[in-house]
């Protein structure tokens, strides 16, 4: 044992969005896509639950058998995003990962029937699913309407959403979420301020959504005094087990994008002066106690781990993000020793992805040395290795066949095309997202009603591989 709200239905369709930005987990673009922060600095806060991230994974040892694979002999069926991938016990017959995406369709942090018939759509016999970043306790909120799973009445919610993915045949995983900082205190109980490592609010560059639908400056948190970090590492081992419970095959750590645990790792963030700040030991000792706790509680793995040593958002800036990122790869190989087992998968976020609102003063420099970070750290972890950016279906490919990937996770474009997987195999053309609906309530347009190729449902002749 480790001792350690209700809001407003708002409708965001009048937020505006720029059509050329690719949502997933913390918002990306390609270098040609790069947005300034000043003309766009509305929409940054939360959204980064809302990008398209592309898992690449390996496993231990990092496959290397498979031959380099262009797409046009990919057109002859020999698409490596095709081919089975073993993660852990878990036996994937493709390499197609649907990425965590904040929807907004879970009315006051409730799991909604819509979210069934969401993932329900979008899972395949032998696929891999993230569910979006799921709130891990009243403070962890900083978004409107996103799940929880820290209540039994949550909790017996998802067990009807997991069921239905879990009879199409897929392997889903809950993404437990701690924004920290990343807040308001609209959003907290109480009223309070948002807690995390620092008092140091994040800058005015970025902005926060709050419940109206308007834009807010971030507040000042609340540094957690050293005696309260145990109860937030409680809080993510209790929502562990309660994930377990719920029939999730998993959990994701969310420890990316400036978020709770990103904001101690971060020494432009962490300006502690305890056992939790100064040294690089110290700012990962947050994110160590929490992985030990969840594995303790539910098995290595059950357990993946994110982690983005290389990208500022939300003001999330370190001076050295390879040692960052090799110090957290140590501590996860000597939690796999000391388990006897291997986690399910770590999951970095690819550097040479520009975060939305992110500067080029950020980023670690050519695109040549942020793929040496990826591949050092590829190298240097033990286990299934998970990458995130902005893959089209030939960069996917690419990745995959050259061993730089062995799963590609797909965000946008999962929403628009709820048959992603047999659209990828068949190279059929894509349906448009309608980035207005992103984040409305709205528990069918946008959300439940894009077409398949064949049908209007899952069971269309198309659906199945």
């Amino acid at each position: 044992m480790f001792n350690v709200s209700h809001m407003n239905n708002v409708d965001f369709s009048n937020s505006k969005f720029n059509e050329n930005e690719p949502h997933t987990q913390s918002t990306i673009h390609r270098r040609p896509l790069y947005l300034s922060p000043l003309k766009h600095t509305f929409f940054v806060s939360h959204h980064p639950k809302n990008s398209l991230f592309f898992l690449l994974s390996s496993t231990d040892p990092p496959s290397t058998t498979m031959a380099k694979t262009t797409s046009s002999s990919a057109e002859d069926g020999n698409n490596p995003l095709f081919s089975p991938y073993k993660m852990g016990k878990f036996n994937l017959s493709h390499r197609i990962v649907l990425a965590p995406m904040t929807r907004c369709r879970a009315l006051n942090n409730l799991p909604q029937a819509a979210l069934g018939e969401y993932y329900e759509q979008r899972a395949t016999a032998g696929g891999f699913l993230i569910t979006e970043g799921t709130m891990i306790s009243p403070t962890s909120a900083g978004f409107p309407h996103v799940p929880g799973i820290f209540t039994k009445e949550q909790v017996e919610e998802w067990k009807k959403i997991v069921d239905v993915v879990h009879a199409k045949g897929a392997v889903i995983f809950c993404q437990l979420w701690h924004v920290g900082r990343a807040s308001h205190e609209v959003y907290q109980p109480a009223g309070a301020a948002p807690i995390s490592s620092t008092e140091k609010p994040i800058s005015k560059r970025w902005r926060i959504l709050m419940p109206d639908g308007t834009h807010g400056i971030y507040p000042k948190p609340r540094a957690l005094g050293t005696y309260e970090i145990s109860q937030v590492v409680e809080d993510y081992r209790r929502s562990a087990l309660n994930a377990i419970e719920a029939g999730f095959d998993g959990i994701e750590i969310h420890g990316a994008h400036g978020y709770l645990i990103d904001q101690f790792l971060k020494d432009g963030i962490n300006d502690r002066t305890d056992e939790y700040g100064g040294s690089l030991a110290n700012r990962c000792k947050f994110i160590t106690q929490v992985v030990q706790a969840v594995v303790s509680a539910i098995g290595a793995d059950r357990v993946g781990v994110r982690v983005s040593p290389a990208i500022d958002h939300l003001d999330a800036m370190d001076s050295n993000p390879l040692s960052l990122g090799l110090a957290v790869v140590e501590r996860l190989n000597k939690i796999q020793l000391h388990s006897c087992s291997k986690l399910a998968y770590l999951h970095v976020t690819q550097p040479r992805y520009v975060a939305y609102g992110q500067t080029e003063a950020g980023r670690l420099g050519s695109e040549e040395e942020e793929a040496r970070l990826m591949r050092t750290l590829r190298n240097a972890y033990q286990g299934t290795f998970i990458c995130s950016g902005g893959y089209t279906r030939e960069l996917g490919i690419e990745a995959v066949a050259q061993g730089d990937a062995d799963l590609v996770s797909y965000g946008r474009h999962f929403i628009s095309n709820p048959d992603l997987v047999m659209r990828i195999k068949l190279n059929a053309p894509l349906n448009k997202y309608n980035r207005k609906t992103f984040y409305t309530q709205d528990p069918v347009v946008g959300y439940t009603d894009y077409p398949f190729l064949q049908g209007n449902g899952s069971n269309g002749p198309l659906s199945r591989l």
